[in-house]
């Protein structure tokens, strides 16, 4: 499965863990549970799931140091309020809210999908079933003659004005997906549109989903083509966009399958702390690329370009610090791959990742890392296709290398 594909089949969070299972099997990985006692092998390649929406998947070397990347499955889109449709004037239209901070107007008139997981009931219990419709909706736009200052000043209102058309005469959203009864369901509208390489030379990437799926895609990858000589790990979890507050987002999923790899090798409390204390971890999401008609919202003397390599984050939001940035840098400088600071601007909001969450939670070394993009969450993304050849360079050198702690600092070897 190419970059490509894989954005345009990962519609939701269920779909791209799928996904990702799918890449992992067929690179050898086996499948865990958590909670059962696990048999690890020095060597061995495995992965766990947790509620269909977040993948951990981990190769063990010889050295009981974690190198973990992780990264987020969701992206914001318009969540379905459950199966009741909204009458009007003639139409029916799907009842949402926000899922994230997505740009509102770049959903409207934009081929769209129903996407996610429905729960059907069973002669044994309730069974999850991934959906995708096989129709398109949209959210159409106020025509600019009912609406003359569309173009100088656009404000939407997330009840009223992105609510998908369903139909006219259709009244069961649910069996317009799937057979059988359904109970419940965790659906999204999500772009349809296919993704495309766009500049002169292909040297852009535009699809939905930018942010987080190349993470995703470029940090399995890297886990496939990696030597590990300490435990490998690529966390790439659900709900960052809305928090990470969940069963299934960091840090809850992660610190308990670092705890159950400790337990399978035998690690005893203290040998666990060292295998987290010395070891290191990659935030992987995308950054802010200078956008080449508002430079001015970029930092005056920071300013990363499309292509210009792997994005090293720097911001009280992110959990970088000069150790952690110098010793990425270092290995990066080795392997041959470039890469670019980025700093907010000052007077700018900043958004924020699962790094600083990691290390305060798993007590780890972070560096905030990740491409440079426009558009973030549009329903419409671009980034430089040669920054995805660079990420997946930087994470496969970051969970081959050896990290030691010493006194003075960390030496990494790749």
């Amino acid at each position: 499965m190419n970059v490509r594909e894989f954005l345009d089949s990962s519609y939701t969070a269920y779909h791209t863990t799928s996904n990702a299972a799918a890449i992992l099997q067929e690179a050898g990985f086996t499948k865990l549970t958590l909670g059962d006692r696990w048999q690890l092998k020095r060597g061995g390649k495995y992965f766990v799931t947790r509620n269909g929406s977040s993948i951990i998947a981990f190769v063990v070397g010889k050295n009981n140091i974690f190198n973990v990347c992780e990264s987020h499955t969701d992206s914001p889109s318009f969540k379905v309020k459950g199966n009741k449709l909204v009458e009007s004037d003639g139409v029916k239209r799907l009842n949402t809210e926000k899922y994230g901070g997505g740009l509102l107007y770049s959903y409207l008139d934009r081929q769209l999908k129903i996407a996610g997981r429905v729960l059907v009931e069973t002669s044994t219990g309730v069974e999850q079933r991934l959906v995708v419709s096989d129709y398109n909706v949209v959210i159409p736009s106020l025509a600019i003659h009912h609406n003359p200052n569309a173009n100088d000043s656009l404000s939407l209102n997330a009840q009223v004005d992105t609510l998908p058309l369903f139909a006219q005469s259709e009244t069961d959203l649910y069996a317009s997906l799937t057979d059988g009864k359904v109970l419940d369901g965790d659906l999204y509208v999500v772009p349809a549109t296919q993704s495309f390489n766009s500049g002169v030379n292909g040297e852009f990437l535009s699809s939905a989903r930018l942010d987080n799926l190349t993470s995703v895609y470029t940090s399995l990858k890297a886990l496939t083509c990696a030597k590990p000589k300490s435990i490998a790990v690529v966390a790439c979890l659900d709900n960052e966009e809305v928090g990470s507050g969940t069963r299934q987002g960091a840090p809850s999923f992660i610190h308990q399958v670092l705890d159950a790899i400790c337990d399978a090798l035998g690690l005893s409390h203290a040998e666990s702390l060292y295998a987290k204390e010395n070891g290191m971890a990659l935030s992987v999401d995308n950054g802010h690329a200078v956008h080449p008609a508002h430079p001015e919202k970029s930092d005056a003397l920071n300013r990363c370009h499309l292509n210009g390599g792997v994005v090293v984050k720097h911001h009280v939001n992110y959990a970088t610090d000069g150790l952690t940035s110098a010793v990425l840098k270092r290995l990066l400088d080795g392997v041959g791959v470039r890469y670019q600071d980025y700093y907010n601007r000052s007077d700018v909001r900043c958004g924020t990742t699962l790094g600083l969450a990691t290390a305060r939670e798993l007590g780890m070394k972070v560096c905030d890392i990740g491409l440079a993009q426009l558009a973030m969450h549009s329903a419409c993304e671009t980034c430089g296709t040669a920054d995805l050849v660079a990420m997946e360079k930087c994470l496969t050198a970051f969970l081959s290398s050896e990290i030691v702690g010493t006194e003075s600092g960390v030496n990494i070897k790749a």
